[in-house]
């Protein structure tokens, strides 16, 4: 019995995904299985997925596909945060990291998931909890931004009951393994494997000659402190804005092990993904 018997859409807000859904319902129609997406998504294009809410989409299938890019990508695994549901990124415009497979490739992906011939890459996310009481997860990273005029994003980094350092920064950033590619690499950090369980700390542009980026385990206890001498800072979830904070709120940071799960099929790494899209090259000496 294959695996499949209920596929999940998540669409790109604005680029072009028919080619991709028709693809998907013509295998699913010789199949006899079920193709649903969201209500507010398919609605605005003419196809024969049936609209659903984003409970129910969860609830029913048995495997999501995500049509864009890493950005899509990142909202269909916090869709299905905490579920088993594999989720296969399909690119749909610029190459990302998590997407597996082009268009093209997508009757082979779906026909070799339906018969269990793929692989599982468990992925971290971060959570914490804003002042208001709303809990937020970010796969990539939480950030803490400074609101242009507001003044430095003074924040308190304390690992296990201990302050370890106190930055004034444009941002300090908290990343996972997935994130290591995305804003914590911007600022210096290192490139991490998606199988190290680990978070990465650092700060972008710190006034201080400390600037290094710190990686914690998972397990260790994690708390920034927005200081006294810091202006208004927005909290940043895998790049959205989710709330504010200021002097004197407190954000204890969890990492949340095999919070999503991403379909791999074996035909390229994470360090072949990582090479070509950021553009990695060696010394010209040595090429």
């Amino acid at each position: 019995m294959g695996l499949v018997h209920t596929v999940g859409l998540v669409l790109h807000p604005r680029r072009d995904c028919t080619e991709a859904i028709d693809t998907i319902i013509g295998w699913a129609r010789d199949r006899d299985v079920a193709v649903l997406g969201l209500r507010d998504e398919v609605g605005r294009i003419d196809c024969a997925a049936s609209a659903v809410d984003s409970a129910e989409l969860v609830d029913r299938a048995s495997l999501l596909v995500s049509l864009g890019g890493d950005g899509t990508m990142l909202r269909t695994m916090r869709l299905i945060e905490g579920r088993k549901t594999p989720v296969l990124g399909v690119n749909v415009g610029r190459l990302g990291f998590l997407a597996e497979v082009d268009v093209a490739e997508l009757p082979t992906a779906l026909s070799a998931i339906d018969d269990h011939r793929y692989t599982v890459e468990p992925r971290t996310a971060v959570s914490t909890v804003l002042p208001d009481g709303v809990p937020v997860t970010a796969f990539n990273d939480v950030a803490l931004v400074r609101v242009p005029g507001d003044g430095l994003a003074a924040v308190g980094i304390t690992v296990e009951g201990n302050r370890f350092v106190r930055y004034a920064a444009d941002a300090v950033i908290v990343s996972t393994p997935t994130g290591s590619t995305a804003y914590s690499f911007s600022v210096g950090g290192p490139i991490v494997s998606p199988n190290v369980e680990g978070l990465l700390v650092g700060a972008a542009a710190a006034h201080s000659s400390f600037n290094r980026s710190l990686l914690l385990s998972l397990d260790d206890q994690l708390v920034l402190d927005v200081l006294p001498p810091s202006g208004r800072l927005a909290v940043e979830v895998d790049g959205l804005v989710a709330g504010y904070v200021s002097a004197g709120d407190t954000l204890p940071i969890t990492a949340v092990r095999a919070a999503a799960r991403v379909v791999r099929l074996g035909a390229t790494t994470f360090y072949e993904r990582a090479r070509r899209k950021l553009r990695v090259y060696g010394s010209a000496e040595v090429e």
